[in-house]
């Protein structure tokens, strides 16, 4: 179990690295509070099961391919009908609202799932295959609030001046302590955005879910309502996807 539980934390911070260009021996060994003899047994282990990988030349590690083979796998083989698809159906029935699954993109999300909802005469629409950059809209300020810092920095240099970030910083930690992003009119005017994050087994963003409304005549008190089906529609796909919040404070330790 201790070796697992070695190999898990070494995998969860090179997942929290994976836009960086890999970590060293030495920087592994303090982030895991290991002697560096014991993290080069394990990273030896884990090299010879393709988990991880050494660059020759900066013999800096990063995570193995096989990671991309079982994420295709499961992606491909992963009931979405049964686990994700009634969710945003329940969403949907519960909220009257039209919801929106997303899933990023590098620097963009892509809308890949739409449930309509045809109750009221007015609605807001996004298409299906919709790219949408990073820094708009809540389902993408969810998505961010979630995402390790260098990836992060790297869409905010894309997309935001340096006179700007310190604020939209601020506005990202406030997502992710609130469990949610709400925005106002930023793809759409007179349009309001609530979306929340879809987190997987390593606590890696895979994806958010939203539901865009007309903003005339919506309450606070309709608003609040939104935000706590959203958040928790968020945190039961998350659970389905293996995700664990108990798990994942314990990989940071």
């Amino acid at each position: 179990m201790q070796s697992i539980d070695r190999a898990m934390g070494v995998i969860k911070i090179l997942v929290d690295k994976a836009a960086e260009d890999g970590m060293a021996i030495t920087e592994l060994s303090n982030e895991c509070d290991l002697p560096v003899s014991s993290m080069h047994r394990v990273l030896k282990s884990m090299s010879q099961h393709g988990m991880i990988q050494q660059d020759p030349k900066t013999k800096r590690y990063n995570l193995g391919n096989i990671w991309l083979e079982y994420g295709l796998h499961m992606y491909d083989t992963m009931d979405y009908t049964s686990k994700i698809r009634p969710e945003l159906v329940r969403l949907t029935d519960e909220t009257e609202e039209s919801v929106y699954l997303s899933q990023p993109m590098g620097s963009e999300s892509l809308i890949i799932e739409r449930i309509d909802n045809e109750k009221h005469a007015i609605r807001v629409y996004d298409k299906l295959g919709s790219r949408i950059p990073m820094h708009i809209g809540a389902a993408n300020k969810a998505m961010l609030a979630h995402m390790p810092t260098a990836e992060v920095k790297k869409i905010l240099n894309q997309y935001v001046s340096k006179e700007q970030q310190p604020a939209f910083w601020d506005l990202l930690e406030a997502i992710k302590q609130r469990g949610c992003a709400i925005s106002h009119g930023e793809r759409t005017e007179g349009t309001v955005g609530i979306g929340a994050p879809i987190l997987n087994h390593f606590g890696q963003v895979q994806g958010a879910v939203s539901v865009g409304v007309v903003s005339y005549n919506l309450t606070e008190e309709r608003l609040k309502f939104l935000t706590g089906s959203v958040r928790e529609t968020g945190r039961r796909i998350s659970a389905k996807l293996g995700y664990s919040e108990v798990q994942e404070r314990r990989y940071r330790k």
